[in-house]
């Protein structure tokens, strides 16, 4: 795995291998990655990265937040409650050097606390799939504040997805056994 683009382009991150079956680690592939950094500056969406306040759900690796963090995001908030995802994500920021422009929160992202900061502009939801993880996950993040009025969501699922009714879906893509649909939330 590797940063695709940006100030951190080419940037190889910590491995995992085949992913953690145990700790639900599987990692975005580089070539998902680039198709949907492609879609989401393809010029529909404008440029929802620069600048952005970006909230990473199920980081994992926090590769997803990274590689908008190296195409000139603002600040990425990674939520996760796995040891090893914690691990990896630490390391991968250290690798960045990102420490001022990223926060790790070491908790289930279905059960967010309120948040005290900046809401996202941009949110990346990649949940352990089949398990619907994800429509919780969303649901505890707008409930918290942790979402902008208008922000883009990425959601990564191999499932239909139930949409809370506040967000509504734009476009949808299918790579493999993923489907990506991008959505926005409207307060």
């Amino acid at each position: 795995m590797r940063i695709i683009a940006g100030a951190y382009r080419g940037l190889a991150l910590a491995s995992v291998g085949k992913g953690d079956a145990g700790a639900h680690l599987r990692p975005t592939t580089d070539r998902v990655r680039e198709s949907l950094f492609s879609m989401l500056m393809g010029g529909r969406f404008g440029d929802p990265v620069t600048d952005a306040v970006v909230l990473d759900l199920f980081a994992g690796t926090g590769a997803l937040g990274l590689e908008a963090l190296s195409r000139g995001a603002a600040h990425v908030t990674f939520v996760d409650d796995g040891r090893v995802a914690q691990k990896l994500i630490r390391e991968n920021i250290a690798k960045c050097k990102a420490q001022s422009e990223t926060k790790l929160v070491s908790r289930n992202a279905t059960r967010l606390p309120d948040n005290t900061g900046e809401p996202a502009t941009l949110v990346f939801l990649d949940p352990p799939y089949g398990k619907a993880l994800g429509e919780k996950a969303l649901t505890s993040a707008i409930v918290g504040n942790w979402i902008a009025d208008k922000a883009l969501i990425v959601w990564e699922e191999n499932a239909t997805i139930a949409l809370p009714d506040s967000v509504t879906a734009l476009e949808a893509r299918r790579y493999g056994d993923t489907t990506i649909t991008l959505c926005e939330y409207s307060a």
